[in-house]
């Protein structure tokens, strides 16, 4: 089998239902989880936290500095993101405790109508 063949194989294949990353991009599959991603997407602030996360390590209180809001309300938007699958979460050592710490790698968002059923 030829490499474009299995290429084409590859894209007919419908997605599997839920939210996952594949090499940067974050696949959406089923009503539910679209509706996560669009209500995580719906707001300018937590587009913002996206956007300055991007590629690199940012703690929850140059977050909250950022948006210009309490790091209790920065960890309830960074939440929102993170239950969306947009970004992730680390705790690595502070100069009191740990220290909450955001990344993403998502460069795309993929959605898809149609999913594989799952048995």
């Amino acid at each position: 089998m030829n490499t474009a063949s299995t290429t084409q194989e590859k894209r007919e294949e419908k997605p599997r239902i839920g939210i996952y990353e594949v090499e940067g991009v974050l696949h959406v599959c089923g009503p539910d989880y679209i509706y996560r991603v669009a209500d995580a997407l719906s707001n300018e602030t937590r587009i913002q936290i996206l956007r300055h996360v991007y590629k690199k390590e940012v703690d929850v209180g140059d977050i909250s500095k950022l948006i210009k809001q309490s790091k209790a309300n920065a960890s309830a938007q960074i939440k929102k993101l993170e239950n969306a699958g947009l970004i992730k979460t680390i705790y690595k050592p502070g100069q009191r405790g740990v220290k909450k710490v955001c990344t993403s790698d998502i460069r795309e968002i993929r959605i898809y109508l149609e999913c594989e059923e799952q048995a």
